[in-house]
């Protein structure tokens, strides 16, 4: 009878091994267990495009709804970031309430977007989701912080930043084009949100500095700044303005007005994802909706 026993439970040891054995397998070539959570959606997407299925993404601020300068996080959302991965966020008091929460959570990994901007790129602007060069560095860097904890994907990782880095380059090309095919087309901006991809396209924005600090830092801008921006918009001395279509006060719709009424195209930016968009279309979709408004400017403004 013992020796039945003894038989039946090494049979049994025997199926649990070769079960637990099939279990690390399966792990092992399923998806990874490392959490990512980003700060928005503009860098869940990133995010997404290096992790693939080896991770899961969640993002804190979705849509074109809420405004992520004013986002507080809830109780919810600092436990999601205390207990990640790696946190991906854009830095530079853009998502302070994700430093809030890192503050007391040191440990946690994280890739701060705007600590990753390229001196070359001075006098520095916390959109840094549209400086793709920024971008592109900020998928690296979620590549290698990935292939550190999962070193099993790390290849894959590195990978897919690559590929992501080079549809980055191509829309980069796209945006000096738009400039090229408009020579000497200057903007005003409500807020300084495609701030690079301006500069990158080569198209000059004449919105005085005051005004955008002012916006910047949530405050009214001045009288004197709004009259120097409507003053630039009915003479037409500027080809169109960029507005950012999650943000208005009484200052930027009166501005926004004004474009209007004179005929000049507006630019409508954001600063996360519209719906069913990831970031590479998002970003072509930007290049396109430039390019169309410089190409319907009157042929007097400049």
């Amino acid at each position: 009878m013992r020796a039945l026993v003894a038989a039946g439970a090494a049979a049994l040891l025997a199926v649990a091994i070769a079960g637990c054995s099939q279990d690390q397998q399966t792990a092992a070539d399923g998806p990874g267990t490392a959490t990512v959570v980003a700060s928005t959606d503009v860098w869940g997407s990133v995010a997404s495009a290096v992790a693939g299925d080896h991770a899961t993404v969640k993002s804190i601020v979705t849509g074109t709804v809420a405004d992520p300068h004013s986002f507080e996080a809830s109780p919810a959302d600092a436990a999601e970031i205390s207990d990640a991965s790696l946190v991906v966020f854009n830095g530079g008091h853009y998502d302070h309430w994700v430093d809030e929460v890192l503050t007391s959570n040191p440990d946690v990994p994280t890739v701060d977007a705007y600590s990753l901007l390229a001196p070359s790129q001075e006098p520095a602007n916390e959109h840094v989701f549209y400086d793709l060069g920024t971008v592109k560095e900020v998928a690296r860097n979620i590549a290698v912080k990935l292939g550190e904890t999962d070193s099993a994907h790390a290849a894959d990782y590195t990978t897919n930043a690559e590929l992501f880095g080079e549809q980055l380059d191509t829309i980069a090309a796209s945006q000096r084009a738009v400039g090229q095919s408009h020579p000497g087309a200057s903007v005003v901006s409500t807020e300084p949100v495609a701030f690079y991809a301006l500069r990158n396209a080569g198209i000059v924005d004449k919105t005085p500095a005051s005004f955008a600090n002012a916006v910047e830092e949530g405050d009214d801008p001045s009288p004197a700044d709004v009259a120097t921006m409507l003053d630039l918009i009915s003479a037409r001395q500027v080809s169109a303005i960029v507005v950012n279509s999650q943000t208005e006060t009484p200052a930027t719709k009166q501005i926004s007005d004004a474009a209007r009424g004179a005929g000049l195209p507006v630019i409508s930016v954001t600063e996360t994802l519209p719906e069913g968009k990831d970031f590479l279309a998002w970003q072509r979709d930007t290049v396109d909706e430039i390019a169309a408004q410089l190409d319907s400017a009157p042929a007097t403004s400049r």
